[in-house]
């Protein structure tokens, strides 16, 4: 008799996996982009290869949460002030270090000064692919993109469909797959 074909009979989604009831998993390719090495999984919900890799996610989602709260009106304030302290201090060293007349140019007032970028007319947004640090601009036909290009967009969804599968299968609810309709990056 082969396994059991309903997962709600094993004791935990974790004991099912280990004592059979749940088949293993086909290998994979890690979601990490630059990385995308194919591995067997050794937990079912894995979406990269290795340690690093876990880590490098971790680094990319926290590079984009700052980038986030960095387009906030808080963000932006902090910033400012955190600024204006720098130079502030930046001034106290010169001062102490310069008994000389400073001989630096000065910027006439219209041109931009070290530090400033130019003010962005679109706004950019950046890939939602772990470890993709491409920025893009969305286009009014798909104001709702959430991905950089179609590679990124086909390993996201790839991920989002077998975790969506999976899900199905803890629920008991059938054997027939999700549509393809429902993923968020289609």
């Amino acid at each position: 008799m082969g396994p059991i074909q309903r997962p709600s009979e094993c004791v935990g989604v974790q004991a099912a996996w280990r004592s059979g009831c749940w088949p293993r998993p086909r290998r994979r390719c890690c979601l990490l982009k630059g990385c995308e090495r194919p591995f067997v999984p050794s937990y079912p919900q894995a979406r990269y290869c290795s340690a690093e890799c876990r880590a490098g996610a971790q680094r990319w989602r926290r590079w984009r949460a700052c980038r986030n709260y960095r387009n906030t009106d808080q963000g932006q304030t902090r910033r400012r002030e955190q600024s204006r302290r720098y130079r502030e201090r930046l001034r106290g060293r010169r001062a102490e270090a310069q008994a000389e007349p400073s001989t630096e140019a000065a910027t006439e007032p219209g041109e931009p000064r070290e530090g400033q970028r130019p003010a962005q007319e679109v706004e950019e947004s950046c890939c939602a692919r772990p470890g993709c640090y491409e920025l893009f601009v969305r286009l009014t036909r798909s104001p709702l993109q959430k991905c950089c290009g179609w590679l990124c967009r086909r390993a996201l969804r790839r991920v989002r469909e077998r975790e969506a599968r999976w899900r199905h299968r803890l629920k008991g609810a059938g054997d027939h797959p999700p549509s393809s309709r429902t993923c968020p990056f289609g």
